[in-house]
């Protein structure tokens, strides 16, 4: 992988987890509504929307995982990006997932399979998306 792609998504796992994007998936932006009496909408009163480059969102279920070799899915939107074109995990060479299959690269909803690691123990490790031009990250525990 090259080293400008790999900067991209540790820049979008930092900005995901500063917004506290996490695996919650959805951009307070987007939940725009008329709230209290002032009349105010929720869009205005939330936080700005992730800059170019990390708004993809991605979800890996189930999750927490609780078995090595456990199959997971992984969906998600590209948020403006080309289509699904990588599925990453783990940090420092270490995979969380493993033997990652593309079934839909659809940009508008997206879905992968993989199994989870038989190396992993209990923890917390990242799941990165690279949608050609923005990209996203969750993180998967696992409690095996």
């Amino acid at each position: 992988m090259r080293k400008k792609t790999i900067a991209v998504l540790l820049g979008a796992s930092l900005t995901a987890g500063m917004l506290g994007l996490g695996a919650g998936g959805a951009f307070a932006g987007d939940k725009a509504g008329v709230t209290g009496a002032t009349g105010t909408t929720t869009a205005e009163a939330a936080a700005p929307r992730p800059p170019k480059g990390a708004r993809a969102v991605v979800q890996v279920s189930p999750n927490p995982t609780a078995r090595r070799g456990e199959e997971v899915t992984i969906t998600g939107h590209c948020g403006g990006g080309e289509k699904l074109n990588a599925v990453l995990s783990g940090f420092g060479g270490r995979p969380v997932l493993k033997n990652i299959r593309i079934l839909d690269d659809n940009p508008d909803g997206f879905v992968a399979k993989a199994t989870l690691s038989r190396e992993i123990g209990n923890g917390v490790g990242p799941v990165f998306v690279d949608c050609g031009g923005e990209a996203g990250v969750t993180l998967l525990v696992t409690h095996v």
